[in-house]
């Protein structure tokens, strides 16, 4: 029998953000086993098991209901808060082995009630499509020029490339009505896990929203992607929608599914150059499971 712990991940104002199945023991599970879980619940899934070697305290995987993914931001901050609040982890700071590389978790449990956790993320790699890439993905989501602010179309990356797309306002970016299909298609020859559609809500403040139109996860749209937004706060500061500084970037999400999220980013500078990035959010438990796999 294995025990499946829901939470809800990035949650603003104590409701909304990205359900996420986490099995905080998942050494018996076979990886037809994880990706049953993510199939039986239909959402990207987190399994936290033993490190093989003294590089690392945990190794995680993740998967979604049609294939396993190498990162997912919501999934490791929902890990490490389930690990802290049932005092299972020895310290603040704990070195998580992933498919695509190694993260680091910060744990903060002295400044409030819950434990706070942020990741880390490295350095963005952001890049303009090419006019052709733009005007597939602008067919896709029915858009025209004229619907975007003065920015390039860009893929952006910090674990899994996104795709931003600078909307002219929230009003356009929550009408957005695509077809799952057309995405995967079109993410595929854009080399693209998703499209991230972005507006500006208040620059001064740094606050953004987006939406996460994903390539091939079993479902059409994502309420809180903390890899996209980690992503995209490289792409706000290469387009000079943020300043060059550490203060929090807080992008919203899930809107037009009724499910608001809050996403919150810290940029990470040395000498003023960019060496990565904090991804954190808030964390609510929603209930627990137990099924034979």
């Amino acid at each position: 029998m294995t025990e499946i712990e829901l939470v809800n991940v990035f949650t603003h104002m104590g409701r909304g953000g990205n359900p996420c199945p986490i099995v905080v023991d998942a050494s018996n599970l076979t990886a037809e086993g994880m990706q049953s879980v993510a199939r039986q619940f239909g959402h990207e899934s987190g399994f936290v098991l033993p490190a093989p070697g003294h590089d690392s305290d945990y190794v995680f995987r993740f998967w979604v209901p049609r294939h396993e993914m190498e990162m997912c931001g919501h999934a490791t901050i929902g890990a490490l808060w389930l690990l802290a609040t049932k005092g299972l982890l020895s310290g603040e700071q704990v070195r998580i082995e992933t498919r695509s590389g190694a993260v680091t978790g910060y744990v903060d449990r002295e400044n409030s009630r819950e434990p706070s956790v942020e990741i880390s993320q490295p350095v963005g790699k952001v890049v303009d499509l090419t006019r052709a890439e733009e005007e597939d993905v602008l067919s896709v989501l029915k858009l025209s020029r004229r619907d975007l602010l003065d920015l390039p179309v860009q893929n952006a990356v910090t674990s899994r490339v996104k795709t931003l797309i600078p909307m002219k306002g929230e009003r356009e970016l929550n009408a957005l009505v695509p077809d799952p299909a057309q995405i995967e298609a079109c993410c595929g020859r854009i080399g693209s896990t998703g499209l991230y559609p972005y507006a500006v809500v208040h620059q001064g403040e740094r606050r953004f929203e987006a939406r996460q139109f994903p390539k091939s996860s079993g479902y059409p749209e994502d309420a809180a992607t903390g890899i996209a937004a980690a992503a995209l706060a490289f792409g706000l500061l290469k387009n000079a929608l943020v300043e060059r500084n550490s203060e929090r970037i807080t992008i919203t999400q899930g809107r037009a599914m009724g499910a608001s999220s809050e996403i919150r980013v810290r940029l990470g500078f040395a000498d003023s150059r960019p060496v990565g990035c904090l991804l954190g959010g808030s964390v609510a438990r929603a209930e627990s499971h137990v099924l034979q796999l």
